[in-house]
C-alpha cells in the first residue's frame, strides 16, 4: 500500500513560526559576526588607519567630521594581536549563533535553554549600554532580545507543563 504525498504532507509536523523566526535571526547574527571576523582578519598586517582613511575618502565622508575623527583615532588602537582576538571572538560567537539557530529550527529543547541563557546574560550589558548612550538601534536590539527571551520562556514553560500533564495522566 502506498501513501499519497498529500497524506505525507498532512502528517508532517509544522514548525513553530516563532522558533523559525528566532532561528533566522540567530543565523543572520551568525552571518554578521562571521563577516566581522573575516574583516578583522583581513586587516591583519595592514595599517588600519590608512585603510579607514581610504574608505572615508571613497565614501566621500567629511574627513573633518566628528564621527570620522573618532573612528580614525580609535583605529590606532587596533594592532595585529587585537585584530586576531576580534576575529577569533567574532567567529566563536558566529559558531554559537549557528548552533542556536539550527537547534531552534529543529525545535530542540537544549537550543531553547541555550538561547535563553545567552539572551538573558546579554540583557544587563544591553541595559548598561542604553543607559550610557541611548540610540534607537540599541533600543531595537534590546527589545528584540526581550521578545525572544519572553517567547522562549513561554515555550519552555508550556513544554514543561505538557510533560507534567502527560506524566500525570499516564500514571493513572
Amino acid at each position: 500500500m502506498t501513501t499519497s504525498s498529500t497524506q505525507i504532507a498532512r502528517t508532517r509536523k509544522r514548525h513553530d513560526r516563532g522558533l523559525v523566526t528566532i532561528a533566522a535571526y540567530k543565523l543572520f547574527i551568525a552571518l554578521v559576526f562571521a563577516a566581522v571576523g573575516v574583516g578583522a582578519l583581513h586587516l591583519v598586517g595592514k595599517d588600519v588607519g590608512d585603510v579607514l582613511s581610504s574608505v572615508v575618502s571613497d565614501l566621500r565622508f567629511n574627513p573633518e567630521g566628528r564621527f570620522v575623527n573618532f573612528v580614525l583615532d580609535k583605529a590606532s588602537l587596533l594592532d595585529d594581536p587585537a585584530l586576531r582576538r576580534i576575529g577569533f571572538g567574532a567567529f566563536c560567537y558566529a559558531a554559537v549563533s549557528i548552533v542556536e539557530g539550527v537547534g531552534l529550527y529543529l525545535e530542540k529543547a537544549w537550543a531553547e535553554y541555550l538561547t535563553l541563557a545567552i539572551t538573558a546574560s546579554f540583557l544587563p550589558i544591553e541595559i548598561r549600554e542604553l543607559m550610557h548612550r541611548f540610540t534607537w538601534v540599541r533600543v531595537g536590539i534590546f527589545l528584540i532580545n526581550v521578545v525572544v527571551l519572553i517567547y522562549l520562556i513561554v515555550i519552555v514553560f508550556e513544554r514543561h507543563h505538557k510533560k507534567r500533564l502527560t506524566v500525570a495522566t499516564s500514571g493513572k
